[in-house]
Formats: structure tokens, sequence, C-alpha cells
């Protein structure tokens, strides 16, 4: 129920070279896609006047940075590096952590979009009615104009970049929060890995980053079986290091900006709510879980269905966990946005929680952005709530749909997704033809 949050990544087939396609077929993909954009209501054009608003603000990135640094807190010395699949175009946050003698300083760098994208302008309005990025199979529809989204917001290696930073001090034994920052900041990105690099970077010692990577990993997993412990659903147990070090970081400096926002300064946002199911829907789930050949509930998990559901996952044979996952996907109800948080998230087992680290593809972050840094609540901002729950519902009824079409036409939704496509007059030169 996460995504580096609620959305897990697919894993890259790197190295491999993109799915080759006929000029027919290709047709046919963008007339479907061009069929769900009407249906859903998806702008997969920007109005020129928005294009031309984000060409000038972002006119000038490095003269940007250079006025700002007075006001900032300039970060560029420090190690830092983002993760995200091969495929990624555009990278809204990046880690630094070091020891400490108490446990761990973490900060999580997250894109500062609103340094360019604020109330007054087009681009703001425009983002307000696409509500988030939306990602088809070689196919992306940015929240934001690529120049923004790709380039001058994103958090490339080996470039400057305006942060809004999250520093946490966290107490080496609770693993809580010792202490939180949330600032402007200037960093600098020291590499661009994916997640199959961070996985051969922590087993190789000679690697870049393979003491920060450890040390993260360190974190992330005390971080991960803590929260199973306390009860979140963990409903992919064969998560791979380099997803947990995101997950957990993300999810953590999530957490802070939560407190903040409504411990310490009683605010309105944009929170994630997760409705729990009744008593009834998770006896169902469960009953059918433990029918399933192969399965069995240990029987001092029952009283905790989250955990009940954790413990099965992690004893049950591999071809069942597809069905364990999906008897209990059938039974939750959808997490939405609201500006009142109470009712928290029962997945993730959080009283409170919020999105903060995705800017760049997502209008809760954008929102709680402005709001973290100015006390400025938007106005209506009930009403964005529900409109961004019914356009993530929308995009990902719209994925769901496209990826059936792509099989349908007998392509790998999967490989299509991880090495994109290109188009080749002669069919003979084809993988796949109309």
């Amino acid at each position: 129920m996460t995504d580096r949050d609620e959305q897990a990544y697919a894993g890259t087939a790197e190295g491999q070279g993109p799915v080759r396609i006929d000029e027919e077929l290709a047709r046919h993909l963008a007339n479907k896609r061009e069929e769900l954009f009407e249906e859903f209501e998806i702008r997969d054009e920007f109005p020129s006047e928005v294009l031309e608003e984000a060409e000038t603000r972002a006119a000038d990135p490095e003269g940007d940075i250079e006025s700002e640094l007075e006001e900032r807190r300039d970060l560029r010395e420090l190690t830092t590096w983002t993760t995200d699949p091969a495929d990624a175009q555009d990278f809204d946050d990046a880690i630094s952590i070091e020891r400490t003698e108490k446990g761990y300083r973490l900060w999580v760098h997250i894109a500062d979009v609103t340094h360019y994208v604020t109330p007054d302008t087009a681009m703001w309005e425009e983002a307000t009615k696409r509500g988030n990025t939306v990602y088809l199979p070689a196919c992306t529809i940015h929240m934001l104009p690529p120049v923004l989204a790709e380039t001058v917001c994103s958090l490339v290696p080996n470039e400057d970049r305006l942060a809004h930073t999250v520093e946490m001090h966290i107490n080496g034994e609770t693993l809580s929060h010792e202490s939180i920052e949330i600032y402007k900041s200037v960093i600098h990105s020291d590499a661009r890995q994916t997640y199959n690099d961070c996985e051969d970077r922590l087993d190789d010692s000679d690697a870049p980053l393979h003491a920060e990577n450890n040390l993260a990993y360190e974190l992330a997993e005390r971080l991960h079986e803590q929260r199973k412990e306390d009860g979140s659903l963990v409903l992919n147990p064969k998560r791979d290091r380099a997803h947990t070090i995101i997950e957990e970081c993300m999810l953590k400096a999530n957490k802070a900006v939560t407190h903040e926002l409504q411990w310490s300064r009683g605010l309105e946002a944009m929170f994630r709510v997760h409705p729990q199911p009744t008593p009834q829907e998770w006896d169902e789930a469960l009953t059918e879980i433990q029918e399933l050949d192969g399965v069995s509930i240990p029987g001092d998990a029952w009283d905790d269905p989250r955990k009940a559901v954790n413990a099965t996952l992690e004893e049950a044979p591999g071809r069942q966990l597809n069905k364990i996952q999906w008897a209990v996907m059938k039974v939750m109800p959808r997490a939405k946005y609201m500006s009142d948080p109470f009712g928290g998230h029962h997945a993730l087992n959080f009283e409170i929680y919020g999105h903060f680290t995705s800017p760049i593809r997502r209008l809760s972050d954008l929102v709680n952005h402005w709001i973290i840094y100015t006390n400025d609540v938007p106005e209506g901002v009930a009403e964005l709530c529900d409109h961004a729950s019914d356009k993530q519902k929308d995009a990902e009824t719209c994925e769901r749909i496209y990826k059936d079409f792509l099989e349908e036409v007998g392509l790998d939704p999967h490989a299509v997704n991880n090495r994109g496509i290109e188009v080749v007059e002669d069919a003979e030169d084809a993988q796949y033809t109309a």
C-alpha cells in the first residue's frame, strides 16, 4: 500500500533494447491512448500560456540558485544521491545520511517545485486540473510542463538544484524522531542511481556510495521491521533492498512533515486517509486466505488482520502470494485525500499521514510544500482533496485498461514499461506487428 508510498515500481530490465513495433501497431496504440484520454479527461497537451510561463520561469536556473543562496542552506558539499527506476524521467527526491552518536541523521531532499509554481501562476491552475502525472507504459503525461518536470526541478546528477529538505535526527534505539527541521536548500546530487545500481553497490565494497547505501539500508531495514511489528500492512514481503531504502526514507519524511503540519501548526492540508475494512470484510479476506492450498495463518496473529496477513505472506508458497494479496485488496477501501487527517492510514497503521516527497508528479505534495513553507492554506483545499482523489482513481483505471489493451495486441506491458518502444518502418524488423 505504499508507493514509494503506495505504488510499487516494477523491476527494470536494464541493458535490453526497446520493444520494436511496426507503424500500424503504433497507430493502434496512439488511438487507444487518445480514446482513454478523452474518456478520463486526461489533459495530454499543455496550453500555450502554461508552456510559455514555464519557459520564462525556467530560463535561468543557475541565476535562480545564485540569487537564492543567501536565503537557503547550502548543502552542496553533502554526499547526496537519487535512486529511481532505470526509465524514470523525473527525480523528485534524493537522500543523504550519516551515523551520529545517538543514531542517524537522515536528510530527504525534495525538488522545490513551489519556487517556480505558485498559486498565482497558470502552471498551478493547470496542475490542479491534472491532479497528478499519468504513467502509461512508454507514455508519460506530466502534471507539470516537461521543462520543469524533467529538467529544472528534477534532481539530476552533477547539477545544483533548489530543494525542500526534511532533516531528521533519528534515535538509534527507538527509531523515533529526536528532531525535525524542514527548510529550503541548495543541493548537488552526486549520482543518479538505479535500483539495480543500488543492489550492486550494496554488495561491492569498492563501488561508489557503498558505505552510504549500506548505512541507509541498515536504517531502512530497521524501520521496515518496526513498522511490521507495529501492525503496518506489508503486501510485498520480497521487496529488494533498494526499494526498502527509498520506501522507508520517504515514509519517514512524510510522517515528519505531517507531524509538523498537524501537531506543531494545526493547519489544514492534503492528508492521506485510508479507511479500514469492516470486521466482516476482514474475516472474509482471512477465511479466503486460510483456505488456500499450502497456506496457514499463524494462530497468534488472528487478533490483528494486518499482522496476520504479514505473517502469512512471509511463510506462504510463492505461487499463492498473488492470491493472498488479491484477497486483501478486494476488501480494502480506497485511500483518499482529505483536509482533516483523522481516521489515519489503516494499511500503514499511522495515526495521521500525508504526502510531501513527490511534488513533480502529485498535486497533494505540491500543495503541502506551499503550506509548509508559507503557512498559507490555499482556498478550497477540501475540494482539491476530492478532486485529487478522483484524478488518481482515473489515472489508475486508465493505466489498467491500457495495460490490458497491450496484452490484447500481444505486447508485454512490463517489457514496454521497462524498455520503451521503437517504431520501425519495415515490419520484418519489428518484434510485434498489427
